[in-house]
């Protein structure tokens, strides 16, 4: 299992597969680097480099909970391309990892090839914030994968047209069967990081977004969003004319990726950076 240590001395799990253009893919608050799982056949002439965040999937847990902050989580990015010898990457950023990815345009720009975001921006509505913070770092009443797949459709408001079969392999990712029931697979702790994260005033992040200037860049977002709003993606557009766009039907937050769309958008803006 592919592992690399920290500078504060945590090992962080990775993957390494493909040739070619390397794109480091960051996932979700929440999850893992297997959310690329979807997409990963239809990226070609790309070495595809996910990451466990720290704390999620099989990636070490932090003794202080306070480092699962994007900041330092940018850092470890950072640091696996060191690892891997890799000067500069694309970044493909979902949800969490696409705010990790403007911080990294903010202080290491000069080791991004470019950036595509998934389902974020740098305005975050409420509704989708409330969302998070209501089953984030709890375990779910399923108790069994079957149970929880069987549920997962009616659960998932603003998703259709999604096979059964991806919502058995969505619950596999996110939850271990134990005779307990189900668990989450990261430190629930997260949830004292991100609440403490909260109380903060929300930080103005199209500082961020602009900074991001120059760089090859694309959005993705499901037409159902509650985090990202039609309006924002308007004012993103507006400030960035160049930037690739695609909007997913029947999908909220977050598209899989593999939709027609969202391979559409991945493939434009591959070909830029190409």
């Amino acid at each position: 299992m592919p592992t690399f240590t920290t500078s504060d001395g945590l090992n962080l799990h990775y993957t390494d597969e493909g040739t070619g253009l390397p794109v480091l893919a960051l996932a979700g608050l929440t999850r893992s680097g297997l959310d690329f799982d979807y997409v990963a056949p239809h990226l070609k002439g790309v070495r595809l480099i996910r990451l466990d965040y720290r704390g999620r999937g099989k990636s070490d847990w932090a003794d202080d909970w306070a480092t699962y902050s994007i900041p330092i989580e940018g850092r470890d990015a950072v640091e696996l391309l060191d690892h891997l010898s890799i000067n500069k990457a694309a970044v493909l950023g979902t949800s969490r990892g696409g705010l990790i990815a403007m911080v990294l345009a903010a202080t290491v720009k000069e080791r991004l090839l470019g950036i595509a975001l998934n389902d974020i921006g740098p305005e975050l509505e409420t509704s989708g914030l409330d969302v998070i913070r209501d089953y984030l770092g709890r375990n779910p009443a399923w108790k069994t994968h079957e149970e929880a797949a069987a549920k997962k459709a009616n659960a998932m408001t603003g998703f259709a047209n999604v096979p059964a079969e991806r919502w058995r392999a969505e619950v596999e990712k996110l939850y271990k069967e134990t005779p307990a029931g189900l668990q989450i697979t990261y430190d629930p702790k997260l949830r004292d990081a991100v609440l403490a994260a909260g109380e903060q005033p929300a930080p103005d992040l199209w500082p961020l977004f602009d900074l991001m200037q120059g760089l090859p860049l694309a959005c993705i977002r499901g037409a159902n969003s509650d985090l990202l709003s039609a309006d924002t993606l308007v004012e993103m557009q507006k400030r960035r004319p160049d930037m690739i766009t695609a909007t997913v039907p029947d999908r909220a937050h977050i598209p899989f990726l593999d939709e027609p769309e969202a391979l559409a958008a991945l493939n434009q803006w591959l070909e830029t950076l190409l």
